[in-house]
């Protein structure tokens, strides 16, 4: 199982289209194959930072992912509405014996 994490700041005049557009992104990929948990929330420190909570079955579900054209779509949109680059982390989760 992967973990990914990842994070996108609006601009004051962008955040409402960009919280719209990341429900919608994160709605559509709870449906894809391999998606075990997809989320975002507002950080209740910087309330124009969108946080986004996921978790892939494995990378190739998540490379899958990262290829939809729905998903290339909302990253184009981010990038546009977004005050600074967003940041993601990718951890792997290596089960206890």
């Amino acid at each position: 199982m992967l973990i990914v994490t990842g994070s996108v700041t609006a601009r004051p005049d962008t955040f409402e289209a960009l919280r719209e557009a990341a429900l919608a992104h994160t709605r559509r990929s709870r449906a894809e194959p391999g998606c075990l948990k997809h989320s975002v929330h507002v950080d209740c420190e910087d309330p124009l930072t969108l946080f986004f909570y996921e978790e892939w079955e494995d990378r190739a579900a998540l490379d899958a992912h990262f290829a939809v054209p729905e998903s290339l779509e909302y990253m184009k949109i981010a990038r546009e509405l977004a005050a600074s680059g967003s940041k993601i982390r990718i951890l792997p989760i290596v089960p206890r014996d």
